[in-house]
């Protein structure tokens, strides 16, 4: 079932991954209750159709990735009142934010047993607008779930019937925001997936629409309701991945923030956008005052992350250190090919060749390449190409955002006869990156030009990228034709490290030039 592989790499992939494996699955951003919000109603809802102020608080708390509270209020909730959907959403969202951010695939099988039967006790509640949204809400975690850990057949018939759900509680409940973004959202991510895959999502009666999908999400943003700020935060991670909006994602980020720093989730949205925007100084920040304590679930990617920024400031040691506690915390199978991969680079770039060899040889060993990270690492090891110490350290540097240090290291490049074709389109590309950080555009264009033109078909991301960023200038530019004709090229290239997220995002692009 490659197509439900590639929604699966989809939930996985890039910066939006902070959204797809934090936001569906505690699907609020409720603020503490107030005398004024307690009251409110909105877009003619009733009491009924908002959540309660004890599973507004409930909500908060799940919000700030301290499960076990939410979960107990959430608890206390329906004991008070049985079958209450706010109360309910919370206990199940606390389990499968618990199990999506661990990767624990012993804990799998319970959670699914608990969606179940929170679905069995809203199956015999009266029906509401509420109700129905957080029915569709949980159908929705529950095929997440499945297709994340591999029951891809269970997983598409689980999204067939919440994407359903979903259409008929918007069509039953018309204007009620909740369900609007949530509608906006199965759009968006939908139709994201690459054209070869569309016939199968056709035939499940799934028609995704990235443009409706995020018109959708803007109304759910820009008119209040319990889950306003998810919609706020879900548009700004979305126009950020796909559409190159990194300040609007940078400063929201920045502000729920300052509103809440005892919110652990924020922090990670912080460093995720950070490190998309290559800030490595302003994501580490995020790091290193993230809220601590017994009361929050762990998130050991964030260790992943950090490992990664360190790498870039050329802090081996201390980015060593960083991998290890992510390898040593995390349950699941990914990134960890991309951990030991990250641990060669700090050893080889710090000269430890023996401690470098036994990373490398880890890399086989264990994990999963439905990341495209992982696959990346994996790949290096099939294609046993020496890496360039100039080309690998100009990288880092410019992921980390220090693009003029790259630049004086991309100079001690020298190319000869015996360089492998890869290192000799690299640094091309490299070259053009650096000047894109730069914003020197015309020097960008030069070299991502250079990188095409020698690249032909050969089976890596230079071209292919080069051709997305290209379509990216054109674009913001006013050049629709030129751009058009880039984001196709981008999608032309046959199978390379990162054809997953390229594709989806030439042709976001693309939908978005029409």
């Amino acid at each position: 079932m490659k197509v439900l592989a590639e929604v699966r790499r989809g939930l996985r992939a890039g910066a939006l991954r902070a959204a797809l494996l934090l936001l569906p699955l505690c699907v609020c951003a409720a603020q503490e209750p107030d005398s004024n919000n307690e009251q409110r109603t909105t877009n003619n809802e009733t009491a009924s159709d908002q959540l309660s102020p004890a599973a507004r608080r409930a909500y908060t708390e799940l919000l700030k990735l301290r499960t076990g509270t939410a979960q107990a209020l959430a608890r206390t909730e329906l004991r008070q009142q049985p079958g209450s959907p706010g109360a309910l959403l919370v206990a199940e969202g606390a389990g499968f934010a618990e199990l999506v951010i661990s990767q624990d695939a012993s804990r799998y099988q319970t959670i699914i047993d608990q969606q179940d039967a929170a679905l069995a006790a809203l199956d015999a509640q009266p029906r509401t607008a509420l109700r129905d949204y957080v029915r569709g809400e949980i159908r929705l975690h529950q095929a997440v779930a499945q297709v994340m850990f591999g029951h891809e057949l269970q997983g598409a018939w689980s999204l067939r019937q919440a994407y359903l759900q979903v259409q008929q509680n918007a069509r039953r409940w018309p204007g009620y925001l909740p369900t609007v973004k949530t509608l906006g959202l199965c759009e968006f991510l939908i139709g994201s997936v690459p054209e070869g895959y569309r016939w199968f999502l056709n035939l499940l009666g799934l028609p995704g629409n990235t443009e409706a999908g995020l018109q959708h999400l803007r109304t759910a943003a820009q008119r209040p309701h319990d889950f306003q700020p998810e919609a706020q935060i879900l548009v700004a991670l979305i126009r950020q991945t796909y559409y190159g909006a990194d300040e609007e994602a940078a400063a929201l980020v920045a502000r729920l923030s300052r509103e809440q720093p005892d919110n652990l989730l924020f922090s990670y949205l912080g460093m995720s956008v950070q490190k998309k925007l290559h800030h490595a100084d302003q994501a580490l920040a995020y790091y290193r005052n993230q809220p601590t304590g017994p009361t929050y679930v762990p998130v050991a990617y964030l260790h992943h992350m950090a490992a990664d920024l360190l790498l870039y400031q050329g802090q081996y040691t201390a980015s060593e250190r960083a991998n290890q506690q992510f390898l040593s915390e995390y349950r699941g199978v990914h990134y960890r090919k991309d951990a030991w991969f990250k641990l060669y680079l700090a050893y080889w770039l710090s000269g430890d060749a023996a401690q470098a060899e036994r990373s490398r040889q880890q890399i086989s060993k264990g994990g999963d390449t439905t990341v495209e990270e992982d696959r990346y690492a994996q790949r290096f090891v099939d294609d046993r190409v020496p890496l360039s110490r100039p080309l690998t350290r100009a990288r880092l540097q410019i992921d980390g955002g220090y693009y003029r240090p790259a630049l004086a290291t991309l100079d001690e490049f020298r190319a000869t006869g015996a360089t492998p074709l890869r290192d000799r389109l690299e640094e091309p590309y490299r070259r053009a990156r650096a000047y894109h950080g730069l914003q020197r555009l015309d020097s960008a264009r030069l070299y991502y030009g250079r990188c095409i033109t020698a690249s032909g078909t050969a089976p890596y991301y230079f071209a292919p990228q080069s051709a997305l960023q290209l379509g990216y200038i054109c674009q913001e530019a006013g050049q629709k034709a030129q751009a058009k004709a880039y984001f196709q090229q981008a999608l032309s290239y046959g199978k390379h490290e990162y054809k997953t997220s390229t594709d989806a995002k030439a042709k976001v692009a693309l939908a978005s030039l029409k």
